[in-house]
Parts: C-alpha cells; sequence; structure tokens
C-alpha cells in the first residue's frame, strides 16, 4: 500500500491509542489523514502536514460531519477505533455510562457506517475497518455492557459482510477483534506508539486485503479460549469472572461523573445552550436545577416553572431536570454530584467561598464558566417589557 498524496482516511478515535498508531501508519502510506476524536493528538505525536482534525463527541452524533466526509470523493479509507469501557460489575456502572457505552462503541459505529454505505458498496475500492473485541464473542462477565456493545459491532459487520457479498461489491469491513492491546489508554494506560506500530500495521494490510476478520494472537491465544467457551460456555464464564477478580484490573465502584448547575432559564436562549453543552462535556450524566422564580435577581419570570423544566429537559445535553434547592450545597446531598457548573461572576463571593469550603472534604470540584457575548434574558426581557 503506497498511495500518491491523493486519497483520504478518515480515522474516528485517532487522536490515542490504536486509532493514533493508524493514523500515523497511513500518513507514512501517502494517506492524508481526517482525525475525528474529542481531543487532539499530542502536540509531536504526527506530522503536521499529513492530518487534520475534527471534533466529534460520538455521545450526540454529528451527522453533518460525516455526511460531509463520506461526499468527499478523495476519502477511500475510513477506520472507527473510538470506544469505551471498563472491568466491573454491573452494579456499579450508572445507566449514563452504559447507554455511553452502547452509544459510543456500537450506535455512533452503525451509523457512520450507514452514512458512508453507498461508498462502501459501490465498484471503487474502499477499505474500511473497525475495532470489535474478543470480549464480543465469547462471554464476559464484568465486562457485561462493553461486551454486548462489541458483540453488536461483530454481529453487524458480519451481517454487512454479506449483503456487500450479494450486492456484488469488492468491498468488505475488517472487524479487528483483539484482546488487551499493549500500549493503550484502556483500563488507565496511556498510549505508547511504540508498542502499536506492529499491529497497526497488520491492521491494514488486513482491511487492505478485504479480509473480514482479524484476531490478534489467534493461533497462539484465542483459538483456545474460544473453543473453551464453545465447549462449555458457562465454565468459561465462570472461569473469566475468577481471572477478571485475580487481574487487578477491576474497578468495584461507580465511575460516573455527575455534574450539577442551577438556573432560571427563562426566555430560554442560545446562552442557555451553550452553557448546558460546556457542561455536558465535562461530565457523563447532567442534573440541571430550575429555579421556580426569579426573585433572587429582583426579576419577573415570563414563563412558568414546570413549562422552563420541560423546556430543558427537551435539550439533548440534560440528563435530568429538578426543582432547584435554595442552596446548590443542598442539592449535593440529594444527588451527591462530583461537578458543580456556575458563571465565573460568583467567583470570590461569599456564598461560592462558603461552597469552596464546604465540598473540600466531597470530592466535588466547582467549575466556573466564563459568561460568552450574544443573547441574554435581559436583553429578552427588556425588548418583552418595551
Amino acid at each position: 500500500m503506497n498511495h500518491e498524496m491523493n486519497h483520504k482516511a478518515v480515522v474516528v478515535g485517532g487522536s490515542s491509542g490504536v486509532g493514533l498508531a493508524l493514523a500515523k501508519h497511513l500518513i507514512a502510506q501517502n494517506y492524508e489523514v481526517c482525525i475525528v476524536d474529542r481531543t487532539e493528538p499530542q502536540e509531536g505525536a504526527l506530522d503536521p502536514e499529513g492530518f487534520s482534525y475534527r471534533f466529534c463527541d460520538l455521545r450526540f452524533f454529528d451527522d453533518a460531519l460525516f455526511q460531509e466526509l463520506a461526499a468527499d470523493e478523495k476519502v477511500n479509507c475510513l477506520i472507527i477505533t473510538a470506544g469505551l469501557g471498563r472491568v466491573a460489575d454491573l452494579e456499579y456502572l450508572h445507566h449514563a455510562e452504559i447507554r455511553n457505552i452502547m452509544d459510543i462503541n456500537a450506535n455512533a459505529l452503525m451509523q457512520i457506517i450507514r452514512i458512508f454505505y453507498q461508498r462502501i458498496s459501490g465498484r471503487e475500492d474502499f477499505f474500511c475497518g473497525v475495532m470489535g473485541s474478543i470480549a464480543g464473542l465469547v462471554s464476559s462477565p464484568m465486562f457485561a455492557a462493553y461486551a454486548a456493545s462489541k458483540a453488536a459491532v461483530c454481529r453487524f459487520t458480519e451481517s454487512v459482510n454479506i449483503e456487500l457479498e450479494v450486492k456484488g461489491s469488492p468491498n468488505r469491513i475488517l472487524n479487528v477483534s483483539p484482546g488487551s492491546i499493549k500500549g493503550t489508554g484502556f483500563n488507565g494506560g496511556t498510549t505508547a506508539l511504540e508498542q502499536l506500530t506492529g499491529i497497526a500495521g497488520e491492521i491494514c494490510q488486513h482491511m487492505m486485503q478485504r479480509d473480514t476478520l482479524w484476531i490478534p494472537q489467534y493461533d497462539e491465544v484465542f483459538r483456545g479460549v474460544i473453543e473453551r467457551y464453545q465447549n462449555d460456555a458457562h465454565a468459561f464464564g465462570m472461569q473469566s469472572y475468577q481471572y477478571k477478580q485475580e487481574s487487578g484490573r477491576c474497578v468495584q465502584e461507580e465511575k460516573v461523573r455527575i455534574g450539577y448547575l442551577s438556573g432560571t432559564f427563562d426566555l430560554f436562549h442560545v446562552g442557555h445552550l451553550n452553557l448546558l453543552k460546556r457542561a455536558k462535556a465535562q461530565c457523563d450524566y447532567l442534573i440541571v436545577g430550575v429555579h421556580p422564580n426569579a426573585k433572587h435577581k429582583n426579576k419577573e419570570t415570563f414563563i412558568s416553572l414546570e413549562e422552563r423544566k420541560q423546556i430543558v429537559a427537551a435539550c439533548r445535553y440534560v440528563d435530568k431536570v429538578v426543582d432547584s434547592c435554595t442552596e446548590d450545597s443542598d442539592a449535593w446531598a440529594l444527588y451527591h454530584y462530583n461537578r458543580l457548573f456556575v458563571g465565573s461572576d460568583y467567583k470570590g463571593t461569599e456564598r461560592f467561598l462558603r461552597y469552596e469550603e464546604y465540598f473540600k472534604d466531597k470530592g466535588v470540584e466547582i467549575v466556573y464558566f466564563p459568561y460568552t457575548q450574544g443573547t441574554s434574558s435581559t436583553q429578552l426581557r427588556s425588548a418583552l417589557v418595551k
């Protein structure tokens, strides 16, 4: 594989781990790489002339972004490596964490493939690879939600590849289903590109050969693993549970980041929307307390409390809407949030100095957001009064 710089590759999740190693490998093969991720690659990790970066949070699927990328005729390679998961019994996974695992690992992947399907199913060369997991092929206790998401990926690619064959397309989707991979950030590790160079090259080789499934270390390790599972799934599952317990990788505690903010949200406008979006970007589960009125600001409200709560609840960035408490510290006693979001004009006030002292031993971070220029409730209220 050695293309002139007239082909592009899209690597979803390409800022770290295997995705970053694949981006580096493709750039070395004269591909122009577009990295789609929540964060940019670490400075110096890639040749700056060889890649571009597009922000995307797969929890909030950006249909327009992927439609744009699929319409670029120079793109003839799509790789999806973004993934989320951890080793813990189901009881320690907050429902927001389960939703994120399914959305990022499976739902977003299927939507991206669907958007690119016309390109993949055509007669011209189009190379595609996704990350499944050995956990999606066997019983995976303490990994149940992650395994379910990866099982979806495995069955999805297997099924779509049959459709592509029936359609007469020469292209296939490669399902890479590894066990653990050294050098990635999974299970709290950090990206070590020198450990990932080999596997990145092998993934690209299998993808260009239009293979449909590749399990690294299959003959050495995973052929036997799959056979043991097929021979006695229950015994395999029990052994797998014990192995994970003894591995030191399990974290039997809730890890979800719960955020909280409160506001009046009268005359809802884009400033409110941006506040909620910024807050959700820094937590997994966002609770919003809505004030009953605006008397604390010596102002009147134009929209009733129940209607304001319905408007806020309809926002895609909000997970739960509640009646606000008199004090945000009272709300912590009810919801045990990890982050409290508030405007920067409150920083240094007597009230928030008191909050900072109160939260010192509770593991709560107060995040002060600077106000941005634009529409404000004061402007709207003034216009209405006039």
